[in-house]
């Protein structure tokens, strides 16, 4: 399985955060595949009852930045993968960045973005598309209902959006970047202080529409192809989450 997962996402091409791949071994056979967001311990509860053999997301349990110790919430999760046997497998930025399956394809697929093929920003995880809005409030508005969660707009320019920019996650740092290519609005998943004031200043529109509301996609969509080819039962479970 971890072959399978390598070869579709290609890992070794990214400069990361954290490992991808397998996080946590498990049982050697795997029937039986649960896709979720993030390794969180409900994630994990859930793919017990499930009865899976392995669990497959975008946000896993290590990070660059951590201490390291196994205590509280770290010791929780790995006991529980432990003592059920159950192989976890992550790929963040991979995952962000498949051409048909990613995060972000996926994303613009639910938006009905037509995209560019080009890209922009850091390791070019950022996307360029068309649409056709006559606002960026039109515009969020069609994304709250894609999504079915509100958004945060900032936006003083209140004129048509025909080239759009996105990037899943927690990409607010890709704004500039986005300004630079020529994009009339930007969709990613958070916002931070500074984004508001470049929105403003630059005339183009920032939409925030959770982080983990535009992540939902790219983890069902790769597990889903990998099970298919490898002949096993696959389910995604979407842990809610306001962020």
């Amino acid at each position: 399985m971890l072959q399978a997962f390598d070869a579709l996402l290609q890992p070794a091409r990214f400069k990361d955060y954290g490992p991808n791949g397998l996080q946590v071994e498990g049982k050697a056979e795997v029937r039986r595949i649960v896709s979720g967001v993030t390794a969180s311990r409900a994630l994990i509860e859930a793919a017990i009852d499930a009865r899976a053999d392995a669990i497959f997301v975008h946000h896993g349990l290590f990070w660059r930045g951590q201490t390291g110790t196994v205590t509280g919430w770290m010791k929780q999760r790995l006991a529980l993968l432990l003592a059920h046997d159950i192989n976890l497998y992550a790929y963040h930025l991979p995952l962000d960045a498949h051409p048909t399956l990613g995060n972000n394809a996926q994303l613009g697929l639910r938006l009905g973005l037509t995209s560019e093929g080009a890209r922009f920003g850091e390791q070019e995880l950022g996307w360029l598309g068309e649409t056709d809005h006559a606002c960026a409030a039109d515009l969020a508005r069609h994304v709250e209902s894609a999504l079915n969660r509100p958004v945060v707009l900032v936006d003083t320019a209140q004129r048509a959006i025909k080239k759009v920019a996105w990037c899943t996650g927690g990409a607010q740092g890709y704004f500039e970047a986005a300004i630079a290519a020529g994009a009339d609005a930007f969709i990613t998943g958070e916002i931070s202080e500074p984004q508001a004031h470049y929105a403003r200043e630059c005339g183009v529109a920032f939409i925030a529409c959770g982080h983990h509301a535009s992540e939902r996609f790219g983890a069902p969509a790769v597990a889903a192809e990998v099970a298919q080819s490898l002949g096993i039962a696959h389910q995604f479970i979407d842990i809610d989450n306001p962020a």
